[in-house]
């Protein structure tokens, strides 16, 4: 278990504490009432030991708090399932990081898709995708070369953005067009891909200026498929957060900063000067 997932897993203790502490009952009281072993419940409330649905129902039905234990039960269920360890899931190699996402994004409607720095895998070349599989894996210190095998994966990936009735709302801080991820050439075309895109039917493509307030900015990117995942990468980990009340806050956060970004020609403006920019840079020469 990840160290965030820990304190995750504390911070529900936390939680079920308060809800036993607001009712009044002590560790061994609640044990009573429910059937646990009393050091069971101290287990629990410091973050020792995961619950199942009946216990969670069993311990509000005895707090008096029948109303919280859906949420208690998504919470739970999201503090077991929320991180992705990524460096010890690629110890299989790249392409075993891509392959889980097919059916997800197949079964999706609506993605909401929020990048600061870098270009989204749905819309980017393939140049660029070899790029980013060449990072990470140099970043995490892989063995096994199998960028092309999981660039494939990828690429093919990118289909969905013509099949189905599916939307895409893609939401680009302006810094994703001045990071170099290939060489400039590549840049070049990954930028024109950018402009390609936007022409396609079921896809908005919105650029936040960097000039944007704080509403146009947030801490981290972020995906958001329908209304039931959202998806925070981190360096090392995935998080996966299916809480609906943290959903919207997802969900209200693209809204502001949709509100702050250019669509349509102005969006293009923003393309055409970081092309011209990049065009305008000297070529480095090979010595």
């Amino acid at each position: 278990m990840s160290s965030t997932q820990q304190r995750a897993r504390e911070a529900f203790g936390n939680r079920l504490r308060e809800i036993r502490l607001d009712a009044g009952l002590s560790g061994r009281q609640l044990a009573a009432a429910t059937g646990f072993h009393y050091t069971k419940v101290s287990r629990v409330e410091h973050g020792g030991q995961s619950l199942s649905d009946a216990d969670i129902r069993a311990w509000a039905s005895a707090c008096k708090a029948d109303a919280q234990v859906a949420d208690l039960i998504a919470q739970m269920r999201a503090v077991d399932t929320l991180y992705r360890d990524y460096r010890h899931a690629a110890r299989r190699g790249l392409r075993h990081l891509q392959e889980p996402w097919v059916a997800l994004y197949e079964r999706t409607t609506l993605f909401r898709v929020h990048e600061h720095w870098i270009v989204p895998g749905l819309i980017q070349t393939e140049a660029y995708s070899m790029a980013v599989m060449a990072h990470w894996r140099n970043v995490m210190s892989l063995p096994e070369d199998d960028t092309e095998a999981a660039n494939a994966i990828r690429m093919d990936r990118q289909r969905i953005l013509r099949l189905g009735q599916r939307r895409f709302n893609f939401l680009l801080a302006e810094q994703v067009l001045y990071s170099r991820v290939p060489s400039a050439p590549a840049m070049l075309d990954q930028l024109d891909r950018l402009a390609e895109v936007m022409r396609l039917p079921r896809v908005s493509l919105g650029l936040i200026p960097a000039a944007a307030g704080l509403d146009g900015h947030s801490q981290t990117s972020f995906w958001i498929f329908d209304e039931s995942l959202v998806q925070v990468e981190t360096l090392t980990t995935g998080l996966d957060i299916t809480r609906p009340e943290e959903i919207e806050l997802y969900a209200a956060a693209f809204e502001r900063m949709w509100g702050t970004a250019v669509f349509g020609r102005h969006a293009k403006a923003l393309i055409t000067r970081a092309r011209d920019e990049l065009l305008q840079q000297p070529k480095t020469t090979s010595t």
